[in-house]
């Protein structure tokens, strides 16, 4: 059976992408501002496009303006048709050379200050065409970044939330607990069993954070219990976790940056260990999926090796004054 295709469509993409920015925006003033077009014009194309599809996109007066249930599901599909015009304008771009130009990766705020300095210089050694831009936010942001358009990949940690894209795994990051330089917790030279934190009370990150939910599903099978502040980062937390106020889990990644800046002790986990996936994640079908595996392949390669002693007393990267800390065996 044979499909027959119309010698033209009646709206242009141009039409499709004044429509999205007024959805997005819910102004016509600033929609026109955005696409660098009069607001008149802006709104003549609109009407074109309504007149073309049969149907009414936006509920407008002189105070608001209201997406309409109808062109709600249109405006969806039109969002789909411009992220596939922006994939194919990239694919003809980097036909020649996948690896140059402009790569937009977010980046979650529990890996960023640890790995990029690491990464960006191997990329900038291994890719002297490509430029870089990162965008530091929490995960569902850099998601909603990726199925907009607005970025590339990602690099983030696996969760049940991470779902319909590509992924390449960069690295796994387990947990440690880390205890300030009086607690006893902390002191002990095994590895920390479930049974240790029962009632321990534990500080984690503010919403939103996915450390915050893979740390906290942890803490909840230990029976744990979490206190009411909430850190908004990761320096924050060990600084309270220093002064005494309770007990964290850090990812390793983050240890020898965090332990060195506050007093604190470090102690491994018994297998099964709680940690985290890193991956550099993209769209399905993205026309960067192959150069994008060879950047997670260059991150992996960047990834810091300065791992923790194999024995089961992990080492004490900061003293207290009141105690010199053993030195711990390798």
């Amino acid at each position: 059976m044979s499909i027959t295709l119309p010698t033209s469509h009646p709206f242009s993409l141009r039409q499709l992408q004044y429509a999205v920015a007024v959805a997005e925006l819910l102004s016509f003033r600033k929609a026109a501002e955005r696409c660098f077009v009069s607001q008149p014009s802006l709104s003549a194309q609109l009407q074109q496009l309504e007149d073309t599809l049969g149907i009414r996109l936006f509920e407008r007066n002189q105070r608001r303006v209201l997406v309409t249930t109808a062109g709600r599901e249109l405006l969806a599909r039109a969002e789909r048709v411009l992220r596939e015009a922006d994939d194919l304008l990239a694919a003809a771009k980097r036909a020649g050379d996948p690896l140059t130009g402009l790569l937009r990766i977010g980046v979650i705020p529990t890996v960023s200050p640890y790995l990029l300095p690491s990464c960006s210089t191997a990329l900038r050694a291994a890719y002297g065409r490509l430029t870089t831009v990162w965008v530091e936010d929490k995960t569902a942001v850099l998601l909603r970044g990726l199925e907009q358009g607005s970025l590339d990949a990602a690099l983030l940690a696996l969760t049940a939330d991470v779902r319909d894209v590509e992924h390449e795994t960069v690295a796994i990051d387990p947990f440690v607990l880390a205890t300030g330089p009086a607690d006893p917790l902390g002191a002990r030279d095994a590895e920390v069993r479930l049974a240790e934190l029962r009632d321990a009370q534990v500080l984690l990150l503010d919403d939103g954070h996915c450390f915050r939910e893979q740390a906290l599903a942890f803490c909840a099978t230990a029976k744990a219990r979490e206190l009411e502040f909430r850190a908004t980062s990761l320096p924050t937390l060990a600084q309270m976790v220093a002064s005494g106020m309770g007990v964290t889990l850090l990812p390793h990644l983050a240890v020898a940056t965090e332990a060195a800046r506050a007093q604190l002790l470090l102690r491994r986990f018994a297998k099964p260990a709680p940690h985290r996936t890193l991956a550099l994640v993209w769209r399905k079908g993205s026309p960067l999926a192959t150069a994008l595996r060879q950047v997670a392949q260059t991150i992996r390669d960047a990834y810091p090796s300065d791992s923790l002693p194999t024995g089961p007393q992990v080492a004490k990267h900061s003293q207290s004054p009141a105690r010199k800390q053993p030195r711990a065996r390798r």
